[in-house]
C-alpha cells in the first residue's frame, strides 16, 4: 500500500513557522506575559483588520465565541435561536448553554448552508436570533435572510469557524450580522496549537459586552458587574495566530488550487458528487466534501487504502441524543438528513500534493465502483 494520506497535515504549517512560534514563545516566557499579553493585543487588531470588522475579542475557543456572542446581544432563558440541522453540534450546543432553546432549518441541497427560505416560517415572538453557519469553507446566504428581522428585534449571528478568509460578494467573513463568532481550533485554515477562538463586530457595545462576560463579568479585578465565565485567548495561542494569519491569504490560495485539482479530476464520475460554490462567494475549501452513496462502506475502504477521509458530519444536530429534549424526529429535515448519510470529506490542506490528489481520486473511484 502506498503511505497513508492524511486528511489534514498540520506539520507542513509547523514546518513554516516554527521559528517565528519559537521566538514568539521565547518573548512570551521571558517575560511572564501569559495571561491578557501583548501578542492578544495585536492579534486582536490584525484579526480585525483582516477580516473587516471594526473589532475583536480573543475568546477561549469557538463554542464560548458562539455563546458570548448570544449572550452579549441578551439572548438567555426563554429565546428561541434559529440554527441549521446541519452543522456541528457546538452551534446549538452554545444557543443552550445562554439559556435559550433552538429552533432548527433545513439546508439547501446545493452547498448545505442554511435554507433561508424556512426562516421565517419558525419565527415567533420568542425568536431572538439567527445564526446562519459558513460551513465547509463558504459564507451563508445571509442577505437572503427575511428583511424584517431587524425590526423584529431578531438579531444575525455569524457562525464563521469554518471560513476564515472567505468572502460573499466581496465582504469578508466575519463581518455578516450584528455580530460573528469563529474557532481557532487546530485544523481551521487559521488555527491555533490548541482551543482559541474569537468574536469579531462592528458594534464597540457589544464588543465590550463579550469581553466583560468572558472575564468573569469584571472590567476591572474583582468587580463583577454580571455573572460571567473565564474565556480568554491564551497569549501563547495568539503567538502562533499571529504568524498564521501572516500566511492565510497563500494558504487558501493552495486551498483553493487543490478544490481545482479535485474538481478536474472528479469530472464526469457520475458517482461522486462534487461540491458546489454559491454565486458571490470566494471560496476557502475548509472542507472537500462530496456525496456519495454506501458513504460507510466507501469511508471504510478509503482507511483500509490509507486514505484519511472524514465525515462532517454523520448525524444531523435535531437528531443527537443531545438535542433530543427538543423532541426531534426523522423525516423533519430531509436535505440534512439524506446528506448526513453521503457526504465524505477527502483529504485538504495546504501542501497536498497533485501525486496525493491523484491517489486519493483512484482509491475513491475504485470504492465507489465497488472494486469490481
Amino acid at each position: 500500500m502506498s503511505s497513508s494520506i492524511p486528511l489534514v497535515d498540520l506539520a507542513l504549517q509547523h514546518t513554516q513557522i516554527s521559528e517565528e512560534v519559537g521566538a514568539g514563545f521565547a518573548e512570551v516566557l521571558a517575560a511572564g506575559d501569559y495571561i491578557g499579553g501583548k501578542a492578544v493585543a495585536a492579534f486582536e487588531q490584525e484579526y480585525a483588520a483582516y477580516t473587516g470588522a471594526g473589532v475583536c475579542v480573543g475568546v477561549a475557543n469557538g463554542t464560548d465565541a458562539v455563546e458570548l456572542a448570544l449572550r452579549a446581544i441578551g439572548v438567555g432563558q426563554g429565546d428561541d435561536v434559529v440554527v441549521p440541522a446541519n452543522t456541528f453540534i457546538a452551534t446549538a450546543e452554545a444557543v443552550v448553554r445562554a439559556g435559550a432553546r433552538p429552533v432548527f432549518v433545513d439546508v439547501d441541497d446545493d452547498a448545505l448552508l442554511i435554507n433561508p427560505d424556512q426562516v421565517e416560517q419558525v419565527l415567533t415572538e420568542r425568536t431572538r436570533a439567527v445564526v446562519p453557519v459558513d460551513l465547509y469553507g463558504q459564507v451563508a446566504p445571509f442577505e437572503r435572510l427575511p428583511a424584517t428581522l431587524r425590526q423584529r428585534g431578531i438579531a444575525v449571528v455569524e457562525d464563521g469557524a469554518q471560513s476564515q478568509g472567505a468572502t460573499r460578494a466581496g465582504r469578508g467573513a466575519g463581518t455578516f450580522g450584528d455580530v460573528a463568532a469563529t474557532s481557532f481550533y487546530p485544523g481551521k485554515n487559521l488555527g491555533a496549537y490548541g482551543d482559541a477562538g474569537a468574536v469579531t463586530t462592528a458594534r464597540e457595545d457589544l464588543a465590550r459586552q463579550v469581553r466583560l462576560l468572558g472575564a468573569h463579568g469584571s472590567p476591572a479585578k474583582y468587580e463583577h458587574m454580571v455573572v460571567g465565565f473565564n474565556s480568554r485567548l491564551d497569549t501563547l495561542q495568539a503567538v502562533v495566530l499571529r504568524a498564521k494569519l501572516r500566511r492565510l491569504d497563500s494558504w487558501n490560495a493552495e486551498r483553493r488550487a487543490a478544490a481545482a485539482a479535485y474538481d478536474e479530476l472528479l469530472a464526469g464520475t457520475e458517482d461522486v458528487r462534487t461540491p458546489i460554490t454559491l454565486a458571490g462567494n470566494e471560496h476557502v475549501w475548509h472542507l472537500y466534501v462530496v456525496r456519495v452513496a454506501e458513504r460507510d462502506r466507501v469511508l471504510r475502504e478509503l482507511h483500509e487504502e490509507g486514505v484519511g477521509a472524514g465525515v462532517h458530519y454523520p448525524v444531523p444536530v435535531h437528531l443527537t441524543p443531545a438535542m433530543a429534549h427538543l423532541g426531534g424526529a426523522p423525516g423533519q429535515f430531509p436535505v440534512a438528513e439524506r446528506a448526513a448519510g453521503q457526504i465524505l470529506s477527502l483529504p485538504m490542506f495546504p501542501g497536498i500534493t497533485r501525486e496525493q490528489q491523484e491517489r486519493v481520486v483512484y482509491v475513491l473511484h475504485r470504492a465507489v465502483r465497488g472494486r469490481g
